[in-house]
């Protein structure tokens, strides 16, 4: 069974998204079943690579909140965060461009390590206060799960995986997703937002009984006639 994740690295519900879809998967029989592919979307694809923003002044400026409003707002946050097991520093969080982040994902994805690309991301980004669009960051943690310096420092250097990209991106409109995190389960339904562990595991329970388990039955019943006769 396929899920097909859309997410961008500076997206705490993405990040509470991620936390709650592996606890409920945790809990599934059919865990080791599950393949899981992660797709680039970008909240913001104006903000300057060069260039970061304290997460207030993001809101601030760019969303036109008010202090007491933002406050308020990521309050809430860590609040659903500490629920999902993570602790935000919103006030260390740099906000950036992300499509370096992504280039390093889809880097991932070739060694079969973008799950724990993404908990490293989102680590470096919420956690530690680290500047996910600065490359030489990037480099550093692409060696942190085993992948090689040189070929990070070639792929953020280049135009490698920027096609992919575009591709993830036009097919998050083609499937109508305007916000993250975004799931498609097994291409027959599709669950929005940092939704609870609960949920998770009754949505990808009732995909895998009405595609994985149907397929199967189809499959192992040998009952059918053909010209040489029937069989059982």
């Amino acid at each position: 069974m396929k899920i097909e994740i859309w997410s961008d690295v500076m997206c705490p519900f993405c990040y509470i998204g991620k936390n709650n879809f592996e606890k409920a998967l945790a809990q599934l029989p059919f865990k080791d079943e599950v393949e899981v592919e992660w797709k680039s979307f970008q909240l913001d694809p104006t903000l300057h690579p060069k260039e970061t923003k304290s997460t207030f002044d993001y809101f601030r400026e760019k969303k036109g909140f008010p202090e007491a409003q933002a406050q308020q707002m990521i309050s809430q946050v860590k609040q659903m965060g500490a629920g999902a097991g993570i602790d935000f520093q919103f006030e260390k969080a740099l906000i950036t461009n992300t499509f370096a982040a992504h280039k390093i994902l889809h880097l991932a994805k070739k060694y079969s390590k973008s799950d724990e690309m993404e908990e490293a991301l989102f680590t470096a980004h919420f956690i530690d206060g680290k500047n996910v669009g600065d490359h030489e960051t990037l480099v550093s943690l692409a060696a942190s799960t085993g992948i090689d310096q040189e070929e990070a420092s070639q792929v953020l250097h280049s135009e490698t995986f920027d096609a992919e990209i575009g591709k993830d991106i036009e097919e998050a409109k083609i499937n109508g997703v305007s916000g993250v995190p975004f799931f498609i389960l097994n291409g027959k339904y599709a669950v929005s937002g940092a939704q609870p562990a609960e949920l998770f595991v009754s949505a990808l329970q009732q995909t895998y009984d009405e595609t994985v388990v149907h397929s199967k039955i189809q499959t192992d019943n040998n009952a059918a006639c053909d010209v040489d006769g029937c069989e059982i």
